[in-house]
């Protein structure tokens, strides 16, 4: 199917004088394949997880977001294509328009695939795709690693559902709540409420360019524990630093003259006397 024809439910579902959304078609191929997910305040909070394939963004919608938790299963509701000019899209949906609200850019960067590809990557994709165990790995601003989208049989079939989980590697983290500790736009800098508000992206990103891209706990974590451990370290620099000083101030006081050398000395100036 032409990327026309995949994108002709995205496209039959907007009105595009209204919204500020992309029509795509003109999105050109990268080397590498692109991922974005998008936080979306629509009639209900959700994270938007879309992956390149075949010239368009499969896309996901993951009602609590992705989990840093191996041992956490997020559901994830497959809905239409999206062109890939939608991974630049953050800002305001119309009220009344399909998927009504605020759009904000979460995550975004590039994947690869997770399994082993006897052939060419993108084929390896396209069958894990077709299998319903699409394994893959991102290299995203905040969430990298290897991740697993596996499909379930259960509900409407026209609308699969999949469930997102996270690998074991050294990009886990058990009871992580990446979601929580990242409430800004990797591109803006803005919130939510920014966003809905119409806070233009240059503002927001000279307000509050430090939260830009707010690392994950696990991150945060190693981050605080290499500071504890300089500050040991200075903290026994410190300590080693006096008690050398304390050394030489005493080898430098006159050693203490014994009895017997100050009784001599006494009797031999009053023998000059």
């Amino acid at each position: 199917m032409s990327t026309h024809g995949k994108l002709a439910e995205y496209r039959r579902k907007r009105d595009f004088a209204r919204t500020a959304e992309p029509a795509g078609g003109a999105g050109r191929r990268a080397k590498r394949l692109a991922f974005v997910i998008q936080k979306h305040a629509a009639s209900h909070l959700h994270f938007d997880l879309r992956l390149e394939l075949d010239g368009v963004m499969k896309s996901w919608a993951v009602p609590k977001g992705p989990s840093l938790d191996p041992s956490v299963k997020r559901l994830a509701m497959q809905v239409e294509d999206h062109p890939i000019e939608y991974n630049r899209f953050e800002g305001t949906i119309p009220q009344g328009e399909y998927g009504g609200g605020a759009v904000m850019i979460w995550d975004r960067g590039t994947y690869e695939y997770g399994g082993d590809a006897a052939a060419g990557p993108e084929d390896a994709l396209r069958r894990a795709y077709a299998k319903g165990d699409f394994k893959f790995v991102l290299a995203g601003e905040r969430l990298r690693g290897s991740w697993v989208l596996v499909r379930i049989r259960r509900g409407d079939p026209r609308r699969p559902q999949w469930l997102l989980i996270k690998h074991r590697d050294d990009y886990a983290e058990a009871g992580s709540d990446v979601v929580a500790e990242n409430m800004t736009s990797v591109v803006t800098g803005r919130t939510m409420e920014q966003i809905a508000g119409g806070r233009k992206a240059g503002a927001a990103a000279r307000g509050g360019a430090a939260s830009k891209r707010k690392a994950p706990g696990a991150t945060k974590r190693r981050v605080a524990a290499k500071a504890a451990k300089a500050a040991k370290a200075a903290g026994r620099g410190k300590a080693g630093g006096r008690a050398k000083r304390t050394r030489t101030a005493a080898s430098e006081r006159p050693a203490p003259t014994k009895p017997a050398a100050r009784a001599k000395a006494a009797a031999k100036r009053r023998g000059r006397g």
